[in-house]
């Protein structure tokens, strides 16, 4: 499984924005860059959880060239302050989705 790619974002005098193109839903945000990963690996913990608890099948992980060519992401990459991988958490109860 490839990690999971967050696409960075940041606004003038705002935190920076975090979305996870595979794991809809999840977001986080951060207020210094040294927090970024740290914040991003926290989100993607408790929406795997959530997706265990509601019984639903986690999408698979695509790469950077497969999201940078998904229309609905595209421009969230060309305007991305920085694009981070985070290591899916690790769990032996999770379902793929096909």
């Amino acid at each position: 499984m490839n990690p999971y790619l967050v696409i960075i974002h940041k606004d003038k005098n705002s935190a920076y924005g975090m979305s996870f193109p595979d794991a809809q839903g999840c977001f986080s945000a951060a207020d210094a860059m040294n927090d970024l990963f740290s914040n991003a690996q926290g989100a993607l913990e408790l929406w795997y959880e959530g997706m265990l608890e509601d019984n639903l099948p986690v999408p698979p992980t695509r790469d950077y060239d497969a999201v940078k060519a998904d229309p609905e992401w595209a421009e969230s990459i060309s305007t991305a302050v920085l694009i981070i991988a985070i290591p899916a958490p690790k769990t032996t109860n999770i379902r793929y989705a096909a």
